[in-house]
């Protein structure tokens, strides 16, 4: 996982909740996690509301730069951001285990795509978490995926 533990006030904590992500998305932290939940409302799928408002809240605190790309791009990394969300959120009573679940997991179909061509070992071992899943909240991982990809704007290149 990755360990990078930016301040509230780094640069790159404040840079990627108002201004900048990276190539998929059009705007920061925030401005996404409000068109995520824009786009929840819109289509009535109250269950996803807290996990809308969550998902991201930990990618701030572990944005980074990755590569040359990174820093050509003045953009950021934010490996493993869903489980440091779940960690800031796991001992939240009021806060249910379906949202907790949707919130850790949001992004493993998209890691398990992305890292077949490119980690086989990070590959295997979200394709088991996965298998691991029930089929609802795998069915309910494909539908916030698609709120979290409509939150994400144009791609810039």
């Amino acid at each position: 996982m990755n360990r990078v533990k930016n301040s509230v006030f780094s640069k790159s904590f404040l840079k990627s909740l108002f201004f900048v992500q990276n190539k998929w998305h059009e705007h920061g932290v925030l401005v996404h996690t409000l068109r995520v939940l824009y786009n929840i409302l819109k289509a009535r799928e109250f269950k996803f509301f807290a996990a809308g408002i969550l998902h991201d809240i930990g990618k701030p605190f572990c944005a980074y730069k990755k590569d040359d790309e990174d820093i050509e791009f003045k953009e950021y990394s934010f490996t493993d951001h869903e489980e440091r969300s779940y960690e800031i959120i796991k001992d939240w009573a009021f806060i249910s285990d379906f949202t907790k679940n949707v919130v850790r997991y949001h992004y493993l179909i998209r890691d398990i795509a992305k890292s077949k061509d490119e980690d086989l070992l990070r590959y295997e071992s979200k394709k088991k978490i996965l298998e691991s899943l029930d089929l609802e909240l795998r069915e309910d991982l494909e539908k916030f995926m698609l709120y979290d990809d409509l939150g994400k704007g144009k791609k810039r290149r």
